[in-house]
Formats: C-alpha cells, structure tokens, sequence
C-alpha cells in the first residue's frame, strides 16, 4: 500500500517519443513495472533512463496490473486486445484505434471484463482546458474557429495531421456543441510524409452550430488558439500566451456602447497534463469507474477524425 492506495504495476509498450514521457512519468510515480518494444535498443534506452526493465509483451502483463500502448496506430488494436484478454486495465495513446470497428471492439472487451480503458486525449486534463470550461459554463457556442499549427517534427508521421494534431481540437468541439455532427468539408495535402501534413475541416452540427478547424504540422510558427461566438457573446482563447478573453452580458469591465455587457479575462498556471493525465487514469483503476476520456469519447473524436480525412479525399 501506499498512503492507503493500492500499489499499482504499469507497463508501457511502445518506447518511442510518447511512450518514452509516459514511463518517465510512470517512473517517477514508482509504478512502472517494465517496457516493451520492437526495438531492444530503444526499450533497453528507456529502461536505463528509468531504472526499470525490458521485457517482451507476454512477460510485461504477467509482471503489470495496467498498461500503456503508445506504440504507432496501427498496432494499437492488436495490442489493446491483447492486453484486454490478460485482464489489465488499457491506457491507449490516442488515437483508440485505426476503425471505428476496431474501437468498438476494444471497447466492448473492456466492458465485458470490467476494466477500465482510457484514450491519451490529453488537453482534457491541460489546464487550459479546465479553465476554458470554468469560464464557458451557460455559454452556447453557435460558430467555432480552433487553430493548431506547429513547426514540422519528423515523430507521428504513421498517421495523418488529423490523427496527430486535429484530433484535439475535434474532442474539444465536440465536448462544446451538444449536438450531432452533421456534415464535414475539409481540404488538406502531404507535404513531408505520406499522410496529410495540414487540414482545414468545417463541421456543421444539426442545432446549426459550425466549426472551422485548422491543423498543420509545416507551419512557420506554433500557434494554438480558439475563438467562439455565441448569442451569450464572444470568447477569445490564445494557449501558448495562456490568455483567456471574453465579452459577454454582465462582464466584470463595462464595453462601450454596450448596456449591461461587459470584459472578462482570465488566466491559468500550466501543470503537468500528462501527470493530471495519468493520475486520472489510476483513479479510476482504483475506483473502479471509467475516466472522462474513456472508450466513448475516444470513438467520437475518432469518427470525427475519419470523416475529416474521407472529406479531404473527396475534395
């Protein structure tokens, strides 16, 4: 036991660049039981960086109670099954899976043997992100524009932008509009690797509120922001300067010519996401109940995701 909780035993496959933050983390929160990888050479490199072991598959879920995938998409569903079948709680790097037929496998094996299976949607646990929701709630967006563009990085290039990086903005839209997602455009093209290095999606949800997203992983800059206007006013999120702006009825600082609206601000101190991440993962082990980025919200954001690329493919 520790402080009265359960000593928990995780595993990581995968030891490239996420898994590798995922079992320094795990380390330096003394569960992690061993790493697992194609490559002894890069396993063997993160074990010594830990101080934990090499192991292959079948000997890291004999030696752990949960295990982290983060190996390339296209394994996570062998991968997922199989660490199902032995009876260990799943952490999945997003994406949940390649298909939806592959997500919705996973998440039946996890429900019929009463584990628990999270998905790496990270920014849910960013304090951005829970700042964000704090400021919006009674805050019904009708129009969204998300922006997400980074300097090209040669990691995750086994999966399209919208996989990689548009994924995110995808959950948060469809955490923020109640409503179903109703048609998707998108345009976007390879630039560095095979897969679309940038996207521009439109969606449009049957209660009529409509999203633009932009995603690129060639961009000349990291921008990261979020703008969306509602009948309840307008609210402006910039996350690298971690600024939060609204106008809105009743703001704190009277607008000019505007009766009874007024400005807000707001800011936050970042935290480590992938600790919060973590930390909410073993909660809900210990719990015995699903996280909030759990199998369903993972299959969303991934459907979401397919219909974006399907639409660049028509376009």
């Amino acid at each position: 036991m520790q402080d009265g909780k359960q000593v928990l035993r995780i595993g990581v496959i995968g030891a490239g660049h996420f898994g590798r933050f995922h079992a320094l983390k795990l380390a330096k929160a003394g569960v992690l039981s061993g790493i697992a990888d194609a490559s002894a050479e890069r396993a063997g490199q993160i074990a010594a960086e830990t101080n934990s072991r090499v192991l292959d598959v079948q000997g890291l879920l004999a030696e752990s109670d949960a295990i982290v995938v983060a190996a390339p998409t296209a394994f996570h569903f062998e991968l997922g099954m199989r660490v199902l079948a032995a009876g260990r709680h799943l952490f999945m790097e997003k994406p949940i899976a390649a298909t939806l037929e592959q997500a919705d496998a996973l998440i039946e094996a996890a429900a019929a043997r009463g584990l628990i299976l999270q998905v790496g949607h990270i920014e849910r646990y960013s304090a951005a992100i829970i700042t964000l929701r704090r400021e919006l709630a009674g805050f019904s967006p009708r129009s969204l524009t998300a922006t997400r563009v980074a300097p090209f990085r040669p990691r995750s290039l086994d999966v399209s932008v919208v996989l990689d990086l548009m994924i995110h903005d995808l959950d948060l839209v469809l955490s923020l509009v109640p409503a179903e997602l109703a048609e998707v455009r998108a345009v976007g093209r390879a630039i560095m690797s095979p897969h679309p290095d940038y996207s521009v999606a439109q969606l449009l949800f049957a209660n009529g509120a409509q999203a633009q997203i932009t995603a690129s992983r060639c961009a000349v800059a990291m921008e990261r922001r979020l703008t969306l206007l509602g009948d309840a006013g307008e609210v402006r999120v910039d996350f690298l300067a971690r600024e939060l702006r609204a106008l809105r009825p009743g703001g704190a600082e009277p607008a000019e010519n505007m009766e009874g609206w007024g400005r807000d601000a707001a800011t936050w101190t970042e935290h480590d996401s992938l600790e919060a991440e973590q930390g909410a993962f073993m909660a809900a082990i210990r719990a015995g109940q699903a996280p909030e980025a759990n199998g369903a919200v993972a299959r969303a954001a991934l459907s979401a995701a397919l219909r974006v690329e399907a639409a660049m493919r028509a376009g």
